[in-house]
Protein backbone atom coordinates (compact mmCIF):
# COMPACT_ATOMS: atom_id res chain seq x y z
CA UNK A 1 0.00 0.00 0.00
CA UNK A 2 1.76 3.56 -1.09
CA UNK A 3 0.06 6.36 0.81
CA UNK A 4 0.66 10.04 0.74
CA UNK A 5 -0.72 11.81 3.40
CA UNK A 6 -1.28 15.92 4.22
CA UNK A 7 -0.95 17.42 7.82
CA UNK A 8 -1.51 20.90 6.44
CA UNK A 9 -2.25 24.25 8.10
CA UNK A 10 -0.29 27.10 6.49
CA UNK A 11 1.17 29.07 3.37
CA UNK A 12 4.35 30.28 3.84
CA UNK A 13 8.01 28.44 2.77
CA UNK A 14 10.93 27.99 4.42
CA UNK A 15 13.55 27.90 1.36
CA UNK A 16 16.13 24.91 1.69
CA UNK A 17 19.05 26.32 2.98
CA UNK A 18 17.86 29.14 4.86
CA UNK A 19 19.44 29.22 8.28
CA UNK A 20 17.18 29.89 11.12
CA UNK A 21 14.40 31.48 9.22
CA UNK A 22 11.23 33.09 10.18
CA UNK A 23 10.03 29.84 10.80
CA UNK A 24 12.70 28.74 13.15
CA UNK A 25 13.89 31.44 15.17
CA UNK A 26 17.02 31.45 16.93
CA UNK A 27 15.85 31.09 19.86
CA UNK A 28 14.62 27.86 19.04
CA UNK A 29 16.52 24.83 20.76
CA UNK A 30 16.88 21.46 19.43
CA UNK A 31 15.53 18.35 20.61
CA UNK A 32 18.97 17.05 21.18
CA UNK A 33 21.46 15.60 23.50
CA UNK A 34 24.16 16.35 21.20
CA UNK A 35 24.78 18.39 18.06
CA UNK A 36 27.47 18.57 15.85
CA UNK A 37 28.95 22.08 14.96
CA UNK A 38 26.25 24.19 13.30
CA UNK A 39 28.81 24.79 10.59
CA UNK A 40 28.87 21.80 9.65
CA UNK A 41 28.77 21.19 5.79
CA UNK A 42 27.77 17.43 5.86
CA UNK A 43 24.20 15.69 5.66
CA UNK A 44 22.67 15.53 9.52
CA UNK A 45 22.19 12.14 10.76
CA UNK A 46 20.10 11.54 13.74
CA UNK A 47 21.26 8.42 16.22
CA UNK A 48 20.86 7.09 19.37
CA UNK A 49 22.75 4.22 21.15
CA UNK A 50 19.27 3.25 22.42
CA UNK A 51 16.99 3.03 19.40
CA UNK A 52 17.71 -0.48 20.53
CA UNK A 53 16.19 -2.88 23.44
CA UNK A 54 16.85 -6.74 24.75
CA UNK A 55 14.09 -8.57 23.26
CA UNK A 56 13.37 -12.78 23.76
CA UNK A 57 15.04 -14.75 21.79
CA UNK A 58 14.39 -15.54 17.88
CA UNK A 59 11.62 -12.64 18.05
CA UNK A 60 11.05 -11.89 14.72
CA UNK A 61 11.55 -7.82 14.69
CA UNK A 62 14.72 -7.07 13.46
CA UNK A 63 16.21 -4.86 16.44
CA UNK A 64 19.51 -4.88 15.70
CA UNK A 65 19.10 -3.54 12.19
CA UNK A 66 19.49 0.11 13.40
CA UNK A 67 23.17 0.67 15.09
CA UNK A 68 24.04 -1.72 12.14
CA UNK A 69 22.41 0.80 9.82
CA UNK A 70 25.09 3.78 11.24
CA UNK A 71 27.72 1.42 11.47
CA UNK A 72 27.79 0.57 7.41
CA UNK A 73 27.43 3.99 6.53
CA UNK A 74 30.60 4.65 8.54
CA UNK A 75 32.25 1.34 7.17
CA UNK A 76 32.13 2.30 3.80
CA UNK A 77 32.21 6.08 4.27
CA UNK A 78 29.19 7.51 3.21
CA UNK A 79 29.22 9.27 6.56
CA UNK A 80 31.38 10.16 9.06
CA UNK A 81 30.79 10.41 13.24
CA UNK A 82 31.23 13.96 13.00
CA UNK A 83 27.58 14.21 11.39
CA UNK A 84 25.89 12.06 13.77
CA UNK A 85 22.89 14.18 16.08
CA UNK A 86 22.10 12.49 19.07
CA UNK A 87 18.59 13.10 19.85
CA UNK A 88 16.78 13.58 23.40
CA UNK A 89 14.38 11.15 24.57
CA UNK A 90 10.92 12.18 23.74
CA UNK A 91 9.14 13.54 26.96
CA UNK A 92 5.25 12.86 27.97
CA UNK A 93 4.60 16.19 27.41
CA UNK A 94 5.86 15.91 23.58
CA UNK A 95 4.17 12.47 23.02
CA UNK A 96 0.59 13.80 24.45
CA UNK A 97 0.29 16.07 21.83
CA UNK A 98 -0.86 12.52 19.92
CA UNK A 99 -1.28 10.49 22.09
CA UNK A 100 -4.06 9.86 25.00
CA UNK A 101 -3.09 10.18 28.30
CA UNK A 102 -4.41 7.16 29.76
CA UNK A 103 -2.39 5.45 27.18
CA UNK A 104 0.87 6.80 28.14
CA UNK A 105 0.30 6.23 31.43
CA UNK A 106 -0.01 2.78 31.17
CA UNK A 107 2.62 2.50 28.50
CA UNK A 108 5.57 4.11 30.62
CA UNK A 109 3.68 2.39 33.86
CA UNK A 110 3.73 -1.20 32.21
CA UNK A 111 -0.17 -1.58 32.44
CA UNK A 112 -0.47 -3.31 29.10
CA UNK A 113 -2.18 -6.65 29.18
CA UNK A 114 -1.22 -9.78 27.53
CA UNK A 115 -4.16 -8.78 24.47
CA UNK A 116 -2.68 -5.27 23.63
CA UNK A 117 1.07 -6.94 23.75
CA UNK A 118 0.26 -9.17 21.19
CA UNK A 119 -1.09 -6.70 18.97
CA UNK A 120 1.86 -4.41 18.57
CA UNK A 121 4.11 -7.95 18.84
CA UNK A 122 6.28 -6.71 21.72
CA UNK A 123 6.39 -7.77 25.13
CA UNK A 124 6.07 -5.01 27.60
CA UNK A 125 9.71 -4.10 29.35
CA UNK A 126 11.14 -0.82 30.46
CA UNK A 127 13.59 -1.17 27.63
CA UNK A 128 11.12 -1.11 25.20
CA UNK A 129 9.54 2.20 26.83
CA UNK A 130 12.91 4.21 26.41
CA UNK A 131 13.78 2.95 22.72
CA UNK A 132 10.27 4.02 21.25
CA UNK A 133 10.57 7.24 23.14
CA UNK A 134 14.01 7.81 22.15
CA UNK A 135 13.03 6.51 18.26
CA UNK A 136 10.84 9.61 18.40
CA UNK A 137 12.70 12.18 19.72
CA UNK A 138 14.66 10.96 16.69
CA UNK A 139 12.51 11.76 14.46
CA UNK A 140 11.29 15.08 15.75
CA UNK A 141 14.98 16.09 16.13
CA UNK A 142 15.07 15.49 12.13
CA UNK A 143 12.48 17.68 11.66
CA UNK A 144 14.08 20.10 12.87
CA UNK A 145 16.87 19.76 11.85
CA UNK A 146 15.76 19.79 8.55
CA UNK A 147 14.02 22.88 8.68
CA UNK A 148 17.15 24.67 8.98
CA UNK A 149 19.43 22.48 6.84
CA UNK A 150 17.02 21.42 4.30
CA UNK A 151 17.53 17.62 4.54
CA UNK A 152 18.08 15.51 7.34
CA UNK A 153 17.70 11.33 7.91
CA UNK A 154 17.36 9.27 11.19
CA UNK A 155 18.56 5.62 11.43
CA UNK A 156 15.04 4.77 12.93
CA UNK A 157 11.36 5.88 13.04
CA UNK A 158 8.33 5.36 11.12
CA UNK A 159 5.81 4.02 13.36
CA UNK A 160 3.07 4.39 11.63
CA UNK A 161 0.67 1.74 12.56
CA UNK A 162 0.69 3.37 16.28
CA UNK A 163 -2.36 5.04 17.17
CA UNK A 164 -4.12 7.98 19.71
CA UNK A 165 -4.98 5.01 22.19
CA UNK A 166 -3.14 2.02 21.48
CA UNK A 167 -0.03 0.38 19.81
CA UNK A 168 -0.21 -1.88 16.84
CA UNK A 169 1.89 -4.05 14.43
CA UNK A 170 5.35 -3.29 16.01
CA UNK A 171 4.36 0.83 16.26
CA UNK A 172 3.96 1.97 19.83
CA UNK A 173 4.51 5.40 19.43
CA UNK A 174 3.55 6.98 16.05
CA UNK A 175 6.58 9.15 15.59
CA UNK A 176 5.89 10.55 12.54
CA UNK A 177 2.21 12.14 13.79
CA UNK A 178 4.13 13.83 17.08
CA UNK A 179 6.81 14.96 14.99
CA UNK A 180 4.20 16.78 12.33
CA UNK A 181 1.65 17.82 15.23
CA UNK A 182 4.72 19.21 17.38
CA UNK A 183 6.11 21.16 14.49
CA UNK A 184 2.48 22.91 13.50
CA UNK A 185 1.80 23.84 17.00
CA UNK A 186 5.40 25.55 18.15
CA UNK A 187 4.87 27.58 14.44
CA UNK A 188 3.81 31.03 15.35
CA UNK A 189 1.95 30.47 11.49
CA UNK A 190 1.22 26.80 11.65
CA UNK A 191 3.29 24.94 9.15
CA UNK A 192 1.52 22.75 6.41
CA UNK A 193 3.39 19.14 6.51
CA UNK A 194 3.07 16.48 4.09
CA UNK A 195 3.93 12.92 5.36
CA UNK A 196 5.07 10.48 2.14
CA UNK A 197 4.96 7.19 3.51
CA UNK A 198 6.38 4.96 1.04
CA UNK A 199 6.34 1.37 3.51
CA UNK A 200 4.45 -0.81 1.72
CA UNK A 201 2.18 -1.57 4.49
CA UNK A 202 -0.67 0.89 5.15
CA UNK A 203 0.16 3.77 7.85
CA UNK A 204 -3.46 2.98 9.53
CA UNK A 205 -2.57 4.39 12.54
CA UNK A 206 -0.91 8.43 10.98
CA UNK A 207 -3.40 10.73 11.79
CA UNK A 208 -4.74 12.71 9.21
CA UNK A 209 -4.69 10.34 6.58
CA UNK A 210 -5.08 12.91 3.24
CA UNK A 211 -4.66 10.33 0.39
CA UNK A 212 -4.11 6.53 -0.39
CA UNK A 213 -3.77 4.61 -3.42
CA UNK A 214 -3.66 0.79 -4.38
CA UNK A 215 -0.24 -0.92 -5.31
CA UNK A 216 -0.87 -4.39 -6.90
CA UNK A 217 1.38 -7.60 -5.66
CA UNK A 218 4.17 -8.09 -7.57
CA UNK A 219 4.75 -4.80 -8.62
CA UNK A 220 8.58 -4.42 -9.91
CA UNK A 221 10.74 -0.91 -10.14
CA UNK A 222 9.20 0.65 -13.15
CA UNK A 223 5.81 -0.05 -12.55
CA UNK A 224 6.64 1.23 -8.83
CA UNK A 225 8.51 4.18 -9.72
CA UNK A 226 5.91 5.39 -12.25
CA UNK A 227 3.09 5.22 -9.34
CA UNK A 228 5.29 7.30 -7.23
CA UNK A 229 6.52 10.37 -10.25
CA UNK A 230 2.54 10.46 -11.11
CA UNK A 231 1.54 11.73 -7.38
CA UNK A 232 4.17 13.65 -5.72
CA UNK A 233 4.45 16.61 -7.73
CA UNK A 234 0.90 17.10 -7.69
CA UNK A 235 1.10 17.19 -4.06
CA UNK A 236 3.56 19.07 -3.66
CA UNK A 237 2.13 21.39 -6.40
CA UNK A 238 -1.50 21.32 -4.92
CA UNK A 239 -0.48 21.54 -0.74
CA UNK A 240 2.81 23.71 -1.06
CA UNK A 241 4.05 22.14 2.34
CA UNK A 242 6.55 23.74 4.64
CA UNK A 243 7.91 20.34 5.39
CA UNK A 244 7.83 16.53 4.19
CA UNK A 245 8.28 13.99 6.45
CA UNK A 246 9.43 10.78 4.20
CA UNK A 247 9.30 7.23 5.52
CA UNK A 248 11.65 5.32 3.42
CA UNK A 249 10.28 1.85 4.28
CA UNK A 250 12.53 -1.09 3.04
CA UNK A 251 9.56 -3.54 2.70
CA UNK A 252 9.04 -3.10 -0.76
CA UNK A 253 12.17 -5.27 -1.36
CA UNK A 254 11.58 -8.71 -3.03
CA UNK A 255 13.48 -10.47 -0.37
CA UNK A 256 11.32 -8.38 2.37
CA UNK A 257 9.96 -11.56 4.52
CA UNK A 258 6.36 -9.39 5.25
CA UNK A 259 6.25 -7.63 1.85
CA UNK A 260 4.62 -8.71 -1.43
CA UNK A 261 6.47 -6.26 -4.05
CA UNK A 262 9.19 -6.72 -6.21
CA UNK A 263 11.63 -3.57 -6.05
CA UNK A 264 15.39 -3.99 -5.66
CA UNK A 265 18.26 -2.70 -4.14
CA UNK A 266 18.09 -0.16 -7.23
CA UNK A 267 14.78 0.52 -7.22
CA UNK A 268 14.73 1.62 -3.88
CA UNK A 269 17.45 3.89 -4.61
CA UNK A 270 15.96 5.09 -7.60
CA UNK A 271 12.58 5.83 -5.68
CA UNK A 272 14.47 7.74 -2.53
CA UNK A 273 16.64 10.12 -4.88
CA UNK A 274 13.53 10.73 -6.68
CA UNK A 275 11.42 11.40 -3.50
CA UNK A 276 14.15 13.78 -2.03
CA UNK A 277 15.35 15.45 -5.03
CA UNK A 278 11.96 16.24 -5.96
CA UNK A 279 11.14 17.78 -2.94
CA UNK A 280 14.25 19.79 -2.33
CA UNK A 281 14.43 21.02 -5.44
CA UNK A 282 11.03 22.88 -4.57
CA UNK A 283 12.77 24.18 -1.67
CA UNK A 284 11.10 22.56 0.84
CA UNK A 285 12.67 20.50 3.58
CA UNK A 286 13.07 16.63 4.13
CA UNK A 287 13.29 15.06 7.18
CA UNK A 288 13.40 10.98 6.36
CA UNK A 289 13.00 7.88 8.54
CA UNK A 290 13.99 4.59 7.68
CA UNK A 291 10.46 2.74 8.25
CA UNK A 292 9.77 -1.20 7.71
CA UNK A 293 11.90 -3.77 6.58
CA UNK A 294 12.07 -7.76 7.99
CA UNK A 295 15.11 -9.98 7.18
CA UNK A 296 16.54 -12.55 9.52
CA UNK A 297 19.44 -11.57 7.99
CA UNK A 298 20.23 -8.13 10.16
CA UNK A 299 23.27 -6.92 8.14
CA UNK A 300 21.89 -7.32 4.57
CA UNK A 301 18.71 -5.65 5.94
CA UNK A 302 20.96 -3.20 8.01
CA UNK A 303 22.96 -2.70 4.42
CA UNK A 304 19.37 -2.02 2.99
CA UNK A 305 17.36 0.47 5.02
CA UNK A 306 20.96 2.38 4.14
CA UNK A 307 20.05 2.85 0.77
CA UNK A 308 17.95 6.26 2.49
CA UNK A 309 20.91 7.38 3.56
CA UNK A 310 23.32 6.90 0.61
CA UNK A 311 20.35 8.67 -1.57
CA UNK A 312 20.30 11.73 0.67
CA UNK A 313 24.23 12.05 0.64
CA UNK A 314 23.75 12.18 -3.35
CA UNK A 315 20.72 14.36 -3.26
CA UNK A 316 22.75 16.87 -0.80
CA UNK A 317 25.53 17.14 -3.09
CA UNK A 318 23.68 17.43 -6.59
CA UNK A 319 21.60 20.17 -4.63
CA UNK A 320 24.54 21.80 -3.22
CA UNK A 321 23.41 22.16 0.12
Amino acid sequence: MMCIKQIFSRTHRLKVGQVLGAAFTSSRCFHGEQQVSRESSALPIIHHSRYVCDLPPNHRFPMGKFPRVLHCLIKDQVITEEQVWVPEIASKELLSCVHTEEYLNDFFNGKINEQEQRRTGFPWSEGIVRRCRYETGGTVLAAEVALQRGLACSTAGGTHHAFPSYGSGYCLLNDLAVAAKYLMGVSSHKRKILIVDLDVHQGDGTAFIFKEEPLDDGMEDKEYLSTVETHLPLLLETFRPDLVLYDAGVDPHWEDELGRLRLTDQGLYQRDLYVMKTVVSRGVPVAAVIGGGYSREVDKLALRHSILHRAATQVWRDCGM
